[in-house]
């Protein structure tokens, strides 16, 4: 019985954080231009979740700010960047704002 108890804890672990993200920040290669960003921003904003995205060619981040209590399977994003025709090399969820994002890849720059 203690195996299961355990099992159900790391699950709730792992989905409290996965619902606690504001943010799925993911490294994209392949975008090059004025247009992929675009096409990519388009993308993200078709997902009902989606408050706000950020794109930034020259660091390769498409940053998807959540609404409230949603989330966006990595599966799913997965898919429409790469049917969009471009490459997720990692997918990560954090608390930073988009603006945050924003800051720290203009100071990175």
């Amino acid at each position: 019985m203690k195996p299961i108890k355990t099992a159900v804890l790391g699950i709730l672990l792992s989905v409290s954080s996965i619902a606690s993200a504001t943010t799925i920040e993911m490294d994209v290669n392949g975008l090059v231009c004025a247009f992929c960003a675009q096409g990519i921003e388009k993308t993200m904003k078709t997902f009902p979740a989606t408050e706000a995205v950020f794109v930034s060619l020259e660091n390769r981040i498409v940053a998807v700010q959540l609404k409230d209590g949603t989330d966006i399977d990595d599966a799913r994003l997965r898919k429409a960047i790469t049917d969009s025709g471009y490459t997720v090399v990692a997918i990560r969820r954090t608390e930073a704002s988009i603006e945050a994002i924003r800051k720290r890849v203009s100071a990175d720059e």
